[in-house]
């Protein structure tokens, strides 16, 4: 099995390098057909289309413009430029869109000042919109950095939120920092694929882990995100929340665009917030290619949710 599994990342990693097949299935109305269902289009029209469609639905959105460990100055500036418009034309729909971010497609890869640098205008701008940036959580590698970035914009501006993931060991003691910093916080259970050494690999560890979490930021959080796709965990939250007497208006719940679409409209209807994560961009093939290389559990979960409404 863990052969098998080794040839599936193996190949997912040629064919997300592989310049003639990228060409094909970038021009494949079939490939269209794929993704379009989890990504809003190629072009930031595409994605302000859609956060204007989902708004007048009640749902808010994340805005993910996609790319990430550019190699250059010049591309770390231009990813930085580009989701800045993004940032700005949902600020003047007025639907409480907002931004997510990786630091590596702003250039972190490159030194922590470039990340910065790259990060500080749209936290600004998000602070003058009343907003916040979602800074997504890579893998183990700039865990770190990234929080020690996000502390600092939160210190100097707030108006941003970080992301955890709970199948690293150190998550707990990280959410417990981040709360008394008063730092939002959406959770998630994590996707790269990492050492046993630094994280869970069982589901019922990972589930217990998150689970733990979310309580820990239900209670003591600031306006937590809980991020899952998981019917009995979202049950459980919404008990727990009204356990303790949570307003719905105090956390939100988040999702992926296009995965589980009948579980994002009962979160609605029980009059929780609901905010989707909706990548758009030219950069969607090497996205997704990478994205299923990762974790080859990433595979199945893609799959279930293509036969799901």
């Amino acid at each position: 099995m863990f052969k098998g599994l080794t040839v599936l990342r193996n190949s997912f990693l040629w064919m997300s390098q592989n310049r003639s097949l990228r060409r094909w299935m970038e021009s494949s109305s079939t490939a269209h057909a794929l993704t379009s269902r989890f990504i809003a289009g190629l072009s930031l029209e595409d994605g302000i289309s859609l956060a204007k469609t989902l708004g007048d639905q009640g749902i808010q959105t994340a805005l993910d413009h996609l790319g990430e460990n550019v190699g250059t100055v010049q591309e770390a500036k231009a990813a930085g430029a580009a989701v800045l418009g993004a940032l700005s034309s949902l600020a003047q729909l007025s639907i409480g869109g907002t931004v997510a971010i990786k630091l590596t497609q702003l250039g972190l890869d490159l030194s922590m000042e470039e990340g910065i640098a790259n990060l500080e205008p749209l936290v600004m701008l998000a602070k003058q919109a009343g907003t916040r940036v979602e800074v997504d959580m890579e893998s183990s590698a700039y865990t770190d950095r990234t929080l020690q970035i996000v502390e600092a914009m939160h210190l100097k501006h707030g108006s941003i939120r970080a992301v955890i993931q709970a199948y690293l060991y150190r998550s707990e003691a990280d959410v417990h920092r981040l709360n008394q910093l008063g730092i939002p916080i959406r959770l998630c259970k994590g996707a790269y694929n990492e050492s046993a050494v630094l994280a869970m690999a069982e589901k019922s560890e990972v589930d217990k882990a998150f689970l733990r979490l979310m309580r820990i930021l239900l209670e003591d959080g600031k306006f937590p995100a809980i991020a899952t796709h998981d019917p009995a965990i979202l049950q459980q939250a919404t008990a727990f929340a009204k356990e303790i007497d949570l307003s719905p208006s105090e956390f939100e719940f988040e999702m992926l665009y296009g995965v589980r679409r009948d579980l994002q409209q009962q979160i609605r209807q029980q009059g929780f917030n609901l905010r989707l994560y909706v990548p758009y961009g030219e950069a969607w093939y090497p996205y997704f290619m990478r994205r299923l290389a990762e974790r080859p559990a990433n595979v199945w979960f893609l799959a279930r949710n293509l036969l799901r409404s």
